[in-house]
């Protein structure tokens, strides 16, 4: 039966009820995939996704995932724009949505992050071990649920799913590598570097999304070619603002230490671009940058001297062309209706995030 679909977003919606309207519509089954784990590693899911409170008890989280849910709303948007009905998609909505999760719980160990979504994060909760085993879980449920699919576009979707995984650890890899190598010199990580790293520890799994909709929705693979470059680019955008509210975010909003970026060292593309500004605060960020960041002060002069150099506007400029892209993708392929005019709107979202 087919899935009750809200209606498009009336003009002055915000972008965020419209993605909160979209991926609310694979809850249920994304619910219903992570209860057929074993009671242990599923109490954990769902602390990661929200709905529960580290005893397990219910928490009161998100309706539709716990998170965003940009995933599964790309997943269900790219199928309804290829004219298809929501549910025709609705198992790679949860796939995806699982394999963001896996990845976020595994992200978390290594990065040694102790906080997500202004909570503790599962490993802090649980423990390392029984994190990696959480994150293990809801990896094999994303392929079991993928290949439980139906019809002709499945086999394609599968297939995309798995590459995209091996480009995900390939991304990831990088970003770990990225924290061994210099500020400066010329071992130094560049900022195209850098944009090659982020398209595949996040622009990946978006292009996925996107693609597996529009597989599952009947479009051919070509077209889910196409659609994929959307996805991509989208994730360039939704990375590049992450690394701006990962130095100048409200801890209030982002459920993370404020400047955690900073304070780790970490190769992100504001602090790139300052650099390679080559203006005097650049020069100046260099010097600061040869010791490790722990005080407010040093804290503070970092974040201005980015500032100073243009770090902060170049990424902005750079999500802004991202964005640009996408939207000339979707405009190309001549896409149309509610859910082409809901995707032309969340791509704002993400703009609006690091305002």
């Amino acid at each position: 039966m087919p899935l009750d679909v809200s209606p498009p977003a009336e003009a002055g919606d915000d972008a965020a009820v419209i993605l909160s309207r979209w991926s609310s519509l694979a809850a249920p089954a994304l619910r219903a995939a992570v209860e057929t784990l074993h009671p242990w590693p599923a109490r954990m899911a769902a602390y990661a996704f929200g709905w529960a409170g580290r005893d397990g008890r219910p928490s009161g989280g998100s309706p539709a995932t716990g998170g965003k849910g940009l995933r599964p709303a790309l997943v269900l948007l790219c199928a309804g724009a290829a004219g298809a009905p929501a549910d025709s998609a609705l198992a790679g909505a949860v796939a995806v949505e699982l394999v963001h999760a896996f990845s976020l719980v595994h992200d978390d160990i290594m990065d040694g992050d102790e906080r997500r979504r202004h909570r503790a994060s599962v490993w802090r909760a649980y423990g390392v071990g029984p994190a990696i085993l959480t994150g293990d879980a809801l990896l094999a449920l994303a392929m079991a649920t993928l290949a439980r699919v139906p019809g002709p576009g499945a086999a394609a979707a599968m297939e995309r799913l798995s590459a995209t995984l091996i480009e995900l650890v390939h991304g990831q890899a990088e970003d770990i590598a990225f924290e061994g190598r210099p500020w400066t010199g010329r071992d130094a990580v560049t900022v195209e570097e850098y944009v090659a790293m982020a398209e595949a520890k996040t622009g990946a799994l978006l292009g996925c999304a996107a693609a597996i909709g529009c597989l599952l929705g009947g479009g051919p693979p070509e077209r889910a070619e196409r659609i994929a470059v959307m996805g991509r680019q989208l994730g360039l955008a939704f990375q590049m603002t992450d690394d701006l509210l990962g130095i100048w975010g409200d801890p209030s909003v982002t459920g993370k230490p404020a400047s955690s970026d900073l304070r780790r060292g970490k190769k992100t593309l504001p602090v790139l671009a300052a650099l390679e500004s080559g203006t005097p605060a650049a020069r100046r960020l260099e010097e600061v940058l040869a010791a490790p960041l722990t005080g407010e002060e040093e804290l503070e002069l970092a974040r201005n001297l980015i500032e100073d150099a243009g770090g902060r506007r170049r990424t902005r400029e750079r999500a802004a062309a991202c964005l640009r892209r996408a939207l000339h993708v979707l405009h190309a392929e001549g896409v149309g209706g509610p859910a082409a005019e809901d995707l032309a709107v969340l791509f704002g979202l993400l703009l609006d995030r690091a305002r």
